[in-house]
């Protein structure tokens, strides 16, 4: 297709590929651990704060994706028995969320998992070379912004 030269040389698609398909793989390699990227995220997320400090906007914010989509991944993790959710004492309008034992189980697997996964990117790639990168993407990222709030 004659696109194909233009959607290799374009930063925005191509970061968005990678994307796509690091997120599928990294799925597969926690398919035995029955979660999701998200769901692996958000479990160590709670599995590294204090009991009850965690709230799902707190998630979206930091995972920079919608209460929605934290919505959804909470509601999977308790339809599997890994976490709940209470009412916040100090303010009844709130949700905090807590591991149930199995959770944290899977919580510590997870992160043993995704800090492997760490190690190996940097063993292969090397730590400095990963920092650049990002440092590129972020630039990319920034600079689209500017353009998004420009209007063009």
């Amino acid at each position: 297709m004659r696109i194909e030269a233009f959607l290799q040389q374009s930063p925005v698609f191509q970061a968005n590929r990678i994307a796509r398909r690091m997120d599928a793989s990294l799925n597969l390699i926690l398919q035995n651990e029955e979660v999701t990227l998200l769901e692996a995220l958000v479990l160590a997320a709670i599995f590294f704060e204090k009991r009850g400090q965690i709230k799902p906007s707190a998630l979206a914010e930091a995972f920079q994706t919608t209460r929605g989509n934290v919505s959804h991944c909470i509601s999977s993790l308790e339809a599997k028995g890994l976490v709940q959710r209470q009412i916040d004492h100090d303010d009844a309008r709130a949700v905090q969320l807590v591991l149930r034992p199995l959770g944290r189980k899977r919580a510590v697997r997870v992160v043993g998992i995704l800090d492997r996964m760490q190690r190996r990117f940097e063993d292969g790639i090397g730590a400095a070379k990963l920092e650049t990168m990002l440092a590129q993407m972020t630039a990319v990222e920034e600079l689209c912004t500017r353009m998004a709030a420009a209007g063009r």
